[in-house]
């Protein structure tokens, strides 16, 4: 379903935009320069309208978190979120999980987050999901050593299907559960999966940590 234009769109983008990086390729190296004491860099891949992100910063105020997103009618009330509750270890970017690369230095990322990303459920989509081999790819370029990618999705034919991929593009699968919140609401969650749990969907999430590896010649 496409989101609906919001209105006034330009000038509520500029009234957060003390939380919104214009050029983010001209940070590539020196992210943590933005909050100097930060344990860690994390990144959400299609942070949506923000209760996941604000949420976490709020919990975890030694972090910075970058929140990536393609839809700036989403975004803006992810910012809105973020200035309401005056959380200054946020940052929001308009832009491609392609171009990671070019926007991440090396090993600078220590966590990736993909929270309920589109499925592309026919199999001539496959390529465009966040965690094909080709993506795996790249974020292999911006993460740590040891670094990990944390993945939640409502969709179980996706999820599979993830449990085979990523592990063959040099990642350890660990908390692997295809029903987080069965015995009760576990860690922060977003606007989407608040909705489909209350529901009676069930969620599934499982951690990838990034191991070395070498490609092979046939990939």
């Amino acid at each position: 379903m496409r989101m609906r234009k919001k209105k006034n769109l330009i000038p509520r983008m500029d009234a957060c935009g003390d939380w919104l990086i214009r050029d983010p390729a001209a940070l590539r190296g020196r992210w943590r320069e933005l909050f100097p004491d930060a344990r860690e860099l994390r990144l959400e891949l299609g942070c949506g309208k923000g209760r996941f992100t604000v949420e976490t910063v709020q919990s975890e105020k030694d972090v910075l978190l970058i929140a990536v997103e393609k839809v700036p009618d989403a975004m803006v009330v992810a910012m809105e979120r973020a200035r309401d509750a005056a959380a200054r270890n946020v940052r929001f970017i308009d832009a491609d999980a392609a171009l990671l690369p070019e926007l991440f230095a090396p090993g600078e990322v220590d966590r990736i987050y993909i929270n309920f990303c589109d499925p592309w459920p026919k199999s001539n989509q496959k390529k465009r999901r966040l965690t094909h081999g080709n993506f795996l790819r790249l974020y292999r370029q911006v993460l740590r050593p040891g670094g990990q990618i944390h993945f939640k999705t409502d969709n179980d034919a996706l999820f599979e299907w993830s449990l085979e991929e990523i592990p063959a593009y040099g990642f350890t699968l660990s908390e692997v559960t295809r029903d987080l919140h069965g015995a009760g609401i576990s860690g922060v969650m977003t606007d989407y999966e608040a909705k489909f749990h209350a529901l009676g969907k069930n969620i599934n999430r499982c951690v990838a940590t990034m191991i070395p590896w070498t490609e092979p010649k046939d990939k």
